[in-house]
């Protein structure tokens, strides 16, 4: 379009009568439009100056986008969304934007103009305004959803967060642990949450107390598990197992308790979350819940290209199964 801030999308749409999505039909060169609404669009959109760009003007590139970059948990993501996109042909740019809840709007803008064939964002949500522009442009998008709850018309590809919490905290109830606290991430997360449920329904369902002060909320990093952890191992009857809502945090934790001179697993059993390649190469090994982060990244970017050929789609949502990897972090109480 010469003109970009004179007229938008949304209103060619409205003024040749057809919504944004027969719009976005229409500039990807999807053939379920009838030729009548095709040609009443294509002539608003000449009118407007707006100049469609032809299959060798498609830009060879799928955006990642981040609000941090962790080297550890997010290089299983990128691994994933690299090896389906170079098998398709194209290539991946990463970007970091905005907070954990969403990108920013400055990134709006820039995606916009660079035209992406699909977008792939590890949030927990994208603002309604921001989904709407790229639809609007014809710009398939997928949350990797570790982290949050999107809504039910936002493609997603997630993990199941309360069975990771459930089976993590099963596994060192059956190791004979009465006193076994959680320390999960930001508390406004849903992932946060729902694997503080699965450690809640396994003490719920072996009987056993839960007491408020075990279950504290920290923000995925070493020094938040680190610093949690001094709080419990100094509290007068002490857990003696923690399950951590990240391997990052297990790492902190088991700071924590070598301060304390205990020593892991023999005095306290630490259980990650997430099984990032670190957590193979802690003393000792580290039993975890493995999140099949790269297969997410996988999965999503699959999604994406599939929405950018224009391929129906079953369903928007896909849970992946997560499991519990055993290691050398936890042992069988014996006190």
């Amino acid at each position: 379009m010469t003109d970009t801030t004179r007229v938008t999308l949304a209103e060619i749409a409205a003024e040749a009568g057809v919504s944004l999505a027969t719009m976005s039909k229409v500039l990807n060169g999807r053939t379920d439009v009838s030729a009548s609404t095709r040609a009443r669009l294509e002539e608003h959109l000449s009118r407007h100056g707006y100049t469609r760009r032809n299959a060798s003007q498609r830009t060879e590139f799928v955006e990642l986008v981040f609000h941090e970059l962790e080297a550890s948990w997010s290089m299983e993501v990128v691994g994933g969304v690299e090896e389906v996109a170079h098998a398709a042909g194209l290539s991946v740019v990463l970007t970091v934007s905005g907070d954990r809840h969403s990108p920013s709007p400055d990134w709006i803008d820039g995606v916009l103009r660079r035209r992406p064939v699909g977008v792939i964002l590890v949030f927990s949500d994208i603002a309604a305004p921001f989904r709407e522009k790229l639809r609007s442009r014809g710009i398939p998008f997928v949350i990797v959803d570790p982290a949050g709850d999107p809504s039910p018309d936002v493609p997603s590809v997630g993990s199941a967060n309360w069975s990771g919490g459930l089976a993590a905290t099963r596994h060192l109830i059956e190791l004979g642990h009465r006193r076994i606290a959680a320390i999960s991430g930001p508390e406004d997360m849903m992932c946060s949450l729902a694997r503080v449920d699965g450690y809640r329904s396994a003490m719920n369902a072996a009987g056993l107390p839960i007491d408020p002060a075990w279950i504290r909320f920290g923000d995925f990093h070493p020094d938040g598990g680190q610093a949690h952890g001094r709080e419990l191992l100094a509290l007068p009857d002490r857990p003696t197992a923690i399950f951590a809502g990240s391997d990052l945090q297990a790492l902190g934790v088991i700071a924590a308790g070598s301060a304390a001179g205990l020593r892991v697993p023999d005095d306290l059993s630490v259980v990650g979350y997430d099984d990032i390649a670190l957590s193979r190469w802690m003393s000792p090994q580290l039993t975890t819940v493995h999140q099949p982060l790269r297969r997410m990244g996988e999965e999503a970017t699959r999604l994406a290209l599939r929405l950018a050929d224009g391929a129906s789609v079953e369903t928007l949502r896909m849970d992946l199964a997560t499991h519990l990897v055993v290691r050398g972090s936890t042992a069988r109480y014996t006190g």
